[in-house]
This record gives C-alpha cells, structure tokens and sequence, in this order.
C-alpha cells in the first residue's frame, strides 16, 4: 500500500516534468495589467516632472515638497489615518472578542450586521452621520460633525469590520484547551487574555490595522461629504489642485507621493499576513 501511494504521489510530479513550458501564458495577462495600470501610472510620474511651461526636471517636485500646504495636508493625512486605525483596532478587538467568547443570543446576527457595512460606500456612511450629527439632525452636535473628530468617527465606524473579521477568525483558532489549563493554573480572565488570546491572534490584528490605515489614507468621500473645516488631506489636495485649479504637474507629484506611503503600506500588510499564515501552518 505504501508503495502505491508514493507511486501515486509520483506520477503527478513527472507529468508536470513532461509538460513544456506554459510561461507564455502568462504574458496576455501581464500586458492587460500592464495596459490598464502600469501606462497610467507611469503618465502620472512623467507629468509630475513636467511643469507648466514643458520643462522636464524636478522643479515641481521641490515646490510641492517644500509648500506648507503639502506638508500640512501629509500631516493630516497621516494622524487621521492613525487615530481611525487605532480606534479601529480597538473597537474591532473588543466586537471580536464578544462574538467570540461571550455566548448571548443574536452574536452571528451582531456580526452580520458589522458586515454590512462593508457593502456601503463611505459616503453613505457621511450622510448617515449628517442625519444623526449634523445641524440639523437627531442629536445635533453642532459643529462635532465637521471637525476632525467627526470624521475619525466615521471612518471608525465604516473600517471597524476590516480589523474585527481577521481578529474573530483569529480567536476562533485559539486553543480551547490552552485557556482551560491557564484558567486551571489559577489565571484570572484578564491574564488568559493578555498571555494566550491576544498573542495568538496578534499577527492577524497587525494585519487588519495596516489594512485600515492603507485604506483610511486613501480615503475620500467621507472627507469630501461632511467637509470638515481646515481638513485637507493628499486625497483631497490632488482633488483640488487637478479640478479646481487645473494644475496637473503639482497633483501628480502629489498623487504620486500618495501611491508611494500606499505601496509600502501594502508591502507591510502582505508581510504580516503572510507571516500569520506561516504561524497558522507551523501551529496546525
């Protein structure tokens, strides 16, 4: 039997030996990619160095860079971009952890409903907000709404499920018999947590942070629809210098720079979660 089944085993690995190679297969669809999002990209960057006048060079570069509005509008960015991510986090961790380890009747419903909200728009969590927060609406906050805090608010509650989803897959692979024998140890709930349940599902709550903080930076319609006093954020400034003041070489360096703290946040959220799968693995 076990000769057969290492013959078995076998004959897969030298058919694909015998096939020739199929590389080329690859190539239409490199070259659709390539088509639809390489050239534009690649057009962004050759009118980032082109000025108004048609000199090629790097002039509107240090001028946007060297602006107190780019430097402004990074800053924004990035804080808007942590403070959602942190509570994001937060809050994702605790929904997580109630579905997960404290039984009540309508968990999965609780959770669906989370889920949800992944199939709005971010704009129409704005206006939801501009009905509840606005002058005019339910509670009326006043001015709340469209401050900065009004818009870390909804981009909380629209990029919650991104961290709450890998966390609650997370806790569902945590050991039951691991917490049993530190709760026979003599751990209190609080430890079991800190010590076994958290590390456990830590790579997967880095992951879904930098998720949430690549997509918070990159985040427009909730900035544009409630338009926060003194917010202005890359989104928006390649936004208004494209359409509204029509100068194209400063909103390519922008958007460039924009892609740039993007790529390398993906590069991290690709690292951690391929690190996370690899510890799933070596733990199974």
């Amino acid at each position: 039997m076990t000769g057969l089944a290492l013959a078995a085993a076998a004959a897969p690995a030298r058919r694909r030996e015998k096939q020739p190679g199929r590389g080329w297969l690859l190539l239409p669809p490199v070259l659709v990619l390539l088509g639809f999002f390489g050239y534009p990209l690649v057009l962004v960057v050759l009118q980032s160095l082109e000025s108004k006048s048609g000199e090629f060079g790097l002039s509107v570069w240090l001028d946007v860079l060297g602006s107190a509005e780019f430097r402004d509008a990074a800053w924004k960015t990035v804080a808007l971009a942590l403070g959602a991510t942190a509570g994001c986090v937060v809050l994702g961790t605790f929904l997580a952890l109630v579905i997960a380890f404290v039984p009540f009747p309508g968990a999965r419903t609780l959770s669906r409903l989370v889920d949800t909200v992944l199939a709005f728009p971010s704009f129409l969590i704005a206006l939801a907000f501009t009905f509840i927060y606005g002058s005019a609406g339910i509670l009326g906050a006043g001015g709340f709404l469209y401050s900065p805090f009004g818009i870390l608010l909804a981009e909380i509650t629209f990029y919650t499920p991104f961290v709450m989803r890998p966390a609650l897959a997370a806790f569902g692979q945590v050991s039951s018999a691991q917490m049993e024998v530190a709760a026979s140890l003599g751990a209190k709930p609080g430890r079991v947590l800190r010590q076994v349940i958290l590390p456990e599902a830590l790579p997967s709550l880095a992951s879904g942070a930098c998720l949430t903080m690549l997509l918070a930076m990159n985040e427009f319609g909730i900035v544009l629809f409630l338009g926060a006093k003194d917010v202005t954020t890359l989104p928006m400034l390649v936004y208004g210098k494209g359409i509204v003041t029509f100068d194209f070489p400063q909103a390519c360096v922008i958007a460039v720079v924009n892609v740039v703290f993007s790529l390398a946040l993906y590069g991290t959220y690709r690292r951690l979660t391929k690190g996370g799968r690899h510890a799933a693995v070596d733990q199974a």
